[in-house]
């Protein structure tokens, strides 16, 4: 059996030992421990639950094809049975979602199940997560079909649209724990092919098919959570020419195309939850850098002649983490009371850019929550699975990537009450 893996730069000296701000303070795997088992235990006799288990009459596709429908179009009030009619930013609790539950439940599952076999070792924890994913990727008569094409569906307007793609957003951390998992009894040499072999056909799928592709090119946060994907599933079936084009995308069309001159994200604040979306893409593009960083390609400092960059945006983003009442804009129109979360752009961003501020800020907001919006928009959960504690990866960007957590006792607690770990129905 595997040691447990301590997550902690105080053990391992680095070979600058000139920065000791942020990296000796640092230890993920003592803080999380206690959350991550408590969660873990929880689901180790949970059952899969795939997209085959429930079918929606509006659906174009087939039992294996993942269905879900636009959030914001309702029933025209003019014309009941006609087409929707959009209201943005108002969620219809009507539309069909079981399939985006199942798939929020295996996200929140899996990668807590894998974060627990990182910290102790034990193969029942791993064995709980590869029931999961040999049921969604493997198993003929549970998989999912690899590709969306009846995503975020609209009532008498399209069985299925580029908006779509994000809803396998949940798919990136799912990733992370697969590449956790090697070497675990999760699943045989077999099933880990199988299994990687699914993200390979849906990466395909991902960079060819027409909504995808649309998808791609948004201005928004879905083209920021589109590459996202694209970096997560390259990374994990070893697709090393995309992810090196995801960097240059990164750089050349995400950054210039939605960071402000004052690290703002002008399309969210234009939408009628403009504090909700920033965050949503501050968390997207900071595991964007977390993924595809190198040392000689660091997306943490990458700035343009004019100072946008990632950095920028956490420095925007940050103040009002801290005080939100000093929030410029209206509140969100839903959900406003839920947020900010632990943002995981906090703890990378506070690890890469020597920001201790920002780490010591990541410890005191909530984990986790039962909202289930909050769940779907809150998508990297379990930050042991994110940082390396073996890599050797050299120069001073990669070694602040290698063994890292936070040490100092519990979190303060925040005032907002959150429970225990997310119970997602299906």
């Amino acid at each position: 059996m595997a040691s447990a893996i301590l997550l902690t730069l105080a053990a391992a000296p680095l070979a600058a030992p000139s920065r000791p701000a942020a990296e000796r303070s640092v230890e993920v795997a003592a803080l999380e421990r206690p959350r991550v088992l408590s969660a873990a235990s929880r689901y180790l006799d949970e059952a899969p639950r795939t997209v085959t288990a429930a079918r929606s009459p509006r659906s174009a596709g087939g039992p294996h094809e993942f269905f879900s429908e636009g959030d914001y179009w309702w029933p025209d009030p003019k014309n009941p049975e006609g087409p929707y009619v959009q209201r943005d930013g108002m969620t219809n609790p009507d539309n069909f979602v079981e399939h985006r539950r199942a798939l929020m439940r295996l996200s929140v599952q899996v990668p807590a199940l894998a974060a627990a076999w990182r910290l102790t070792g034990e193969g029942r924890y791993a064995a709980a997560a590869g029931r999961h994913l040999r049921a969604w990727f493997v198993d003929p008569e549970t998989r999912m079909a690899p590709h969306l094409k009846y995503a975020q569906a609209i009532h008498g307007i399209t069985t299925g649209r580029a908006q779509g793609v994000i809803d396998t957003l949940h798919l990136v951390e799912v990733a992370r724990a697969i590449e956790v998992l090697d070497g675990s009894p999760a699943l045989s040499a077999a099933e880990r092919e199988g299994v990687r072999g699914w993200f390979r056909d849906y990466l395909a799928w991902l960079t060819s098919d027409e909504n995808a592709v649309k998808e791609r090119d948004a201005k928004n946060n879905h083209a920021t959570c589109w590459l996202l994907q694209v970096a997560a599933f390259a990374r994990l079936v070893g697709d090393q020419e995309r992810m090196a084009w995801a960097r240059e995308r990164f750089k050349t069309v995400i950054v210039p195309g939605q960071v402000a001159a004052d690290g703002s994200f002008p399309e969210e604040l234009r939408r009628t939850k403009p504090y909700g979306y920033s965050l949503f893409n501050l968390e997207a593009m900071a595991g964007v850098a977390q993924t595809l960083s190198t040392k000689d390609d660091d997306l943490w400092t990458f700035a343009l002649p004019d100072g946008r960059g990632l950095r920028r945006a956490l420095a925007y983003m940050v103040p009002y983490i801290r005080d939100k009442k000093t929030w410029p804009k209206p509140p969100d129109v839903m959900y406003d009371a839920e947020w900010p979360m632990r943002q995981a752009s906090l703890l990378f961003g506070g690890l890469a850019l020597d920001q201790r501020d920002y780490i010591a800020l990541w410890k005191t907001l909530p984990a986790d929550s039962n909202v289930e919006e909050v769940v779907r928009n809150f998508f990297i959960r379990q930050p042991v699975l994110w940082i390396e504690p073996t890599a050797e990866r050299g120069g001073a960007a990669q070694q602040r990537r290698r063994a890292r957590g936070v040490s100092g006792g519990e979190p303060t607690a925040s005032s907002r009450s959150v429970g225990s770990p997310p119970e997602i129905k299906a």
